[in-house]
């Protein structure tokens, strides 16, 4: 018995050390770029920037810089904030009273006494930092692996799937979805995966001419390589890749740019449909993840290898930044919201509809959180 209760502890502090050690180092990237977007163009705008911390709560470690701002590094690792001068808390609130009493010096370096314009930008630049991110790590990676071609033919159709009803023969090679080229059969999988439901315009060329084809990928639950079950599009066409067929083709840096744009553009517009597809009801929403799901994700992802590592990091920072670009009070799409109003009205919104904003927001944000750490958990036990 003791021999079973050291070896299922032993097991768990390994899996806990695997996950927790990648996880913090994807999320402390993803997060400290997030905030120095807000900290650069707070600086430009001419705003003082008091804090700049890495985590939530007590501090661990930190040091002031030349401009009077206290970078530190803070207890609980899930997050950052930049508080600016003028804030009553991390989450960027202001206090009327406080506001009223500052001298004419303070308001000149107050984040609450600047346009709405500079305030946008401001708020704005973390998101923005996140998609800049995303991509500059996509296109290092095509500068350093090159770019992967492998021919889009189809050496098998699956009797009564999608590719056999739209027919699809053997031999076709597909050259364009929905207008879009296709480079690789990797290309046409990922488009494919995240349209099930969706009619899919395919040109493809068949004994050297071009035919035209329409198919409805179908949805079906598939395994990744760890054992992670998805609901992904099929369009039930096989690949057997040949000697020699597979290459990888260097890129200069203006192409390397232009993959790394259109991945980050990519995973906007999957998440979007993804999200429509829940809203129509065809979506599972048992397969939105958490803190736990996106640990046990960057786990897997460093037993893949750094490669790996780095891509989540990539997929994570543009998720984060597109997740706070919603209009939920509390994140920044919600003071984006707020700012917008301000605009329509010529004046701010009054202290305590901003306050009843955030509280609201607080609520969605944490039953988000509720929910999607209650799945992560399901899908714990079921593994």
């Amino acid at each position: 018995m003791i021999d079973f209760f050291v070896h299922s502890f032993n097991a768990l502090s390994h899996g806990l050390l695997g996950y927790v050690v990648p996880f913090l180092f994807v999320l402390t990237i993803v997060v400290f770029f997030h905030e120095l977007g807000h900290f650069l163009v707070a600086r430009w705008a001419g705003v003082r920037v008091l804090t700049f911390s890495l985590g939530f709560g007590p501090e661990l470690v930190g040091f002031n810089d030349r401009h009077g701002t206290r970078w530190k590094i803070s207890a609980i690792p899930l997050g950052g904030y930049v508080k600016f001068f003028g804030d009553e808390s991390e989450a960027s609130t202001p206090s009327a009273e406080t506001l009223a009493a500052m001298t004419e010096e303070e308001r000149a370096g107050s984040f609450h006494h600047k346009k709405v314009g500079p305030r946008a930008a401001i708020v704005a630049a973390g998101p923005i930092a996140n998609f800049i991110l995303g991509a500059l790590i996509f296109a290092g990676m095509a500068l350093y692996y090159g770019k992967p071609s492998t021919i889009a033919r189809v050496d098998g159709v699956v009797a009564e799937g999608a590719a056999a009803a739209a027919g699809f023969k053997i031999g076709d090679v597909v050259v364009q979805i929905d207008g879009k080229p296709i480079e690789s059969f990797a290309d046409m999988q990922r488009i494919v995966a995240m349209n099930a439901g969706s009619a899919l315009a395919f040109q493809v060329k068949r004994d050297g001419a071009i035919v035209s084809l329409t198919a409805t990928p179908a949805l079906l639950e598939r395994k990744d390589p760890f054992g992670n079950s998805h609901r992904v599009g099929v369009l039930g066409v096989e690949h057997k890749s040949q000697a020699g067929e597979a290459s990888t083709a260097p890129v200069g840096v203006g192409e390397a740019l232009k993959i790394g744009v259109e991945q980050v553009w990519f995973i906007i517009t999957s998440t979007f449909k993804f999200l429509g597809s829940l809203f129509v009801g065809q979506g599972n929403p048992n397969e939105v993840s958490g803190v736990l799901g996106i640990a046990k994700m960057s786990g897997q992802a460093a037993s893949a290898g750094f490669q790996f590592v780095i891509n989540l990091c990539a997929v994570l920072s543009v998720s984060i930044g597109l997740l706070n670009l919603f209009p939920i009070p509390l994140l920044d799409g919600g003071h984006l919201m707020f700012y917008a109003a301000e605009v329509v009205r010529g004046r701010p919104l009054s202290e305590r509809t901003q306050e009843m904003g955030f509280r609201i927001g607080l609520g969605l944000v944490l039953m988000l959180m509720v929910f999607a750490t209650y799945n992560d958990i399901l899908r714990m036990a079921a593994s």
